[in-house]
């Protein structure tokens, strides 16, 4: 990162201007951590040119504004901060919210139930939740998401997903998931979901050759996640990590969830997970895992040592009664921590700022009061969640990063009486949506509305899929 105080460069006649001026406070995120009162932020293209207090602002800009080569948005009462990174989804999950046969269950009886639901899932499925999940994060004011799609049943395809995402505008990393070990081999999904090595390698390779961008402010990126220990091989595993490392592509799996998913590691493998993850070569830069919620001592100087990364997702674990992650004791062991608010399924939301809200408040119940503060936990959200994709563009406000940011507006009813600390105040009140979103220089979300899409007719056929869904398989004599 570069300076704010850097010389800026005068913006060509095509280029238009994006000023934000006049927040409350600028949240940068940058290397000092600056929180800048009454704060600006240029946007030249796809980055950020200069950031400092709106009394600073060069010249430059404002000559550009006065000859009509900007645009401006005045901040007055908003925060404005990088954009929520999101380090863990499952987008299909949004058709199957409060299913009430998994509503009161841990992680392998609610796998079990809804398993049967996700084996009708239909390529139309999976383009429509991933763009309603993807406008619920984004309102939320989350300009980065990863998800995790790991079962492809009737024709569907990753490049759904993909697709889908690239009408949203925001910043996607599609995880090909995977599961290759059935019932009737030892593992817990239904065979019917699972799929060959040999085909999931296949389609692996192909899509990084279709879809993966490595470059700095990448729109796109493909990582390999073959979905965990007890839905794939060894073998596959071990093959994942190769074939990741030779195309340049993260990995990502969940990992430690709950305590049936420790008693099956050292049942099957005879090791913790963290010492799976090692044989099988899963610890480095490139690999972030989800949960982690049972991680021990050793496993997280592991994780710390290789700077492996972690998908704290607090809503999830406790909705499913996982436990609460030791995420201080990470941190501290230098473990990258991001936060993800994972599938709709195991959370009913994808509320960014709620979701650290929940971090914060968990880490408290276990820990004591002193365990995260809100500042910490908006640095999960952001800068954290940047570390663990492995992206160096992003999670901050600074000259040559993304431009990637939110503006919360404080002047309502839910931050009345909290001007003391305006910063804090996103995380201890309840969590608003976004008013403002910016993603690679572009306005995506304006007064809380999105502007791209249109919400209303997106959400009436995502709850006809849903309602399909659900009664192909529990009221199957009543389904059209």
């Amino acid at each position: 990162m570069t300076s704010a105080s850097a010389s800026p460069t005068p913006p060509t006649d095509a280029q238009k201007l994006l000023i934000l001026r006049h927040a409350e406070v600028l949240v940068t995120m940058d290397e000092q951590r600056r929180e800048i009162p009454d704060g600006a932020v240029v946007v030249q293209g796809p980055a950020v040119a200069w950031a400092g207090a709106t009394a600073d602002l060069p010249v430059t800009y404002l000559d550009a504004l006065k000859a009509g080569r900007a645009e401006v948005i005045d901040l007055h009462g908003h925060v404005l901060m990088p954009g929520l990174v999101n380090t863990h989804h499952h987008m299909y999950q949004s058709l199957t919210r409060v299913v009430p046969e998994a509503q009161d269950a841990e992680l392998f009886g609610w796998l079990t139930n809804l398993y049967l639901l996700w084996a009708r899932l239909t390529p139309e499925m999976i383009r429509v939740s991933t763009q309603t999940a993807m406008a619920e994060l984004m309102l939320s004011g989350c300009t980065t998401t990863s998800d995790h799609l790991y079962l492809f049943p009737n024709g569907s395809r990753l490049d759904d997903s993909i697709e889908a995402a690239s009408a949203m505008g925001m910043r996607f990393h599609a995880a090909r998931g995977s599961m290759s070990v059935g019932r009737s081999s030892g593992g817990l999904p239904p065979d019917e979901v699972v799929e060959s090595e040999a085909d999931i390698l296949a389609d692996s390779e192909r899509l990084i050759a279709r879809w993966h961008n490595p470059g700095r402010f990448a729109m796109q990126r493909v990582v390999l996640a073959p979905c965990s220990p007890f839905s794939v091989s060894r073998d596959l595993m071990r093959e994942s990590a190769v074939l990741a490392r030779d195309k340049g592509v993260s990995l990502h799996t969940h990992l430690a969830e709950n305590d049936n998913d420790i008693a099956y590691s050292r049942e099957k493998f005879a090791m913790t997970p963290a010492e799976y993850a090692q044989d099988l070569g899963w610890v480095g830069h490139d690999v972030w895992h989800a949960h982690c919620v049972k991680l021990d001592d050793a496993g997280i100087a592991l994780f710390g040592r290789t700077g492996t990364g972690v998908a704290h997702c607090p809503c999830s674990n406790m909705r499913l009664a996982s436990g609460i992650a030791p995420i201080g004791a990470m941190r501290r062991a230098g473990v990258p921590v991001g936060l993800g608010v994972d599938g709709s399924a195991s959370n009913d939301g994808a509320h960014m700022l709620g979701e650290a809200r929940q971090a914060m408040l968990l880490a408290r119940v276990g820990h004591g009061p002193a365990a995260m503060t809100a500042r910490e936990a908006l640095e999960i959200a952001t800068i954290g969640g940047a570390k663990v994709l492995g992206r160096d563009d992003i999670g901050a406000l600074a000259p040559g990063m993304a431009a990637d940011m939110a503006a919360f507006d404080l002047r309502g009813v839910s931050h009345a009486g909290a001007w003391h600390d305006p910063v804090a105040a996103l995380v201890f009140c309840q969590p608003g949506q976004a008013a403002l979103s910016v993603i690679n220089g572009q306005v995506r979300v304006r007064g809380g509305e999105l502007v791209d899409v249109a919400l209303p007719p997106l959400l009436q056929r995502h709850r006809d899929l849903a309602r399909t869904l659900y009664d192909a398989v529990r009221h199957p004599h009543t389904a059209g």
